[in-house]
């Protein structure tokens, strides 16, 4: 089982990455909260996999981030969710968000992530909400009821562009290019500006 590849980052792509080790290149799908935080191509990386194997396929899927990797081993063992619905889902938001709405029992906000329809996320919260809260927290800057994963200012930008009256669809797509635009760490203010300016180009 490969657990995780060291080496060059030969290609990226939104939904999967190439990592050239030795010579040899492996293929890893990602979601595109992993492709923001990418290293430009060329650069030396190693990221996390979770080898998935069935009976017709063997498939990489790339983690640059163990908490996302984490919730991704959680998704996937609820009914009905695979590995492809599963990134579809952490790209959607960060997976301390997700987590965040798992722990408040907050099926409503999950379903407004692309990909995830209101049976799908009230499954999520049934069957992981206890898995969720029963993380061990990191200290003080969490949200309430959400240990170990503090909030982000992916949700909070999201949030504020639909207080000005955008689509939740237009707000979470404008906030993702706006974040794989700009250096990992921005801060809310600086995402919903530079989404702003997305949403705004003629």
């Amino acid at each position: 089982m490969i657990v995780f590849l060291q080496g060059i980052l030969a290609e990226k792509q939104p939904n999967k990455a190439i990592i050239d080790v030795s010579g040899v290149g492996y293929e890893a799908g990602i979601s595109t909260q992993t492709f923001a935080s990418l290293p430009q191509t060329g650069s030396g990386i190693r990221l996390l996999t979770y080898h998935h194997m069935t009976e017709s396929e063997q498939r990489l899927f790339g983690f640059l981030d163990s908490t996302e990797m984490s919730l991704f081993e959680m998704l996937i063992k609820v009914k009905g969710v695979g590995p492809r619905l599963a990134l579809t889902i952490l790209s959607g938001m960060p997976a301390r968000d997700i987590a965040g709405c798992i722990a408040r029992q907050d099926a409503p906000m999950l379903a407004r992530t692309p990909g995830i329809g209101k049976k799908t996320a009230e499954r999520l919260v049934l069957e992981l909400k206890d898995k969720v809260t029963s993380g061990p927290s990191t200290g003080s800057g969490n949200t309430p009821g959400t240990p170990g994963f503090p909030a982000s200012p992916h949700t909070e930008a999201i949030s504020a562009l639909e207080a000005l009256g955008f689509k939740t669809d237009d707000a979470v797509k404008a906030v993702q290019k706006a974040e794989a635009d700009q250096k990992t760490g921005a801060e809310t203010g600086d995402v919903v500006r530079a989404a702003l300016q997305l949403l705004y180009k003629p």
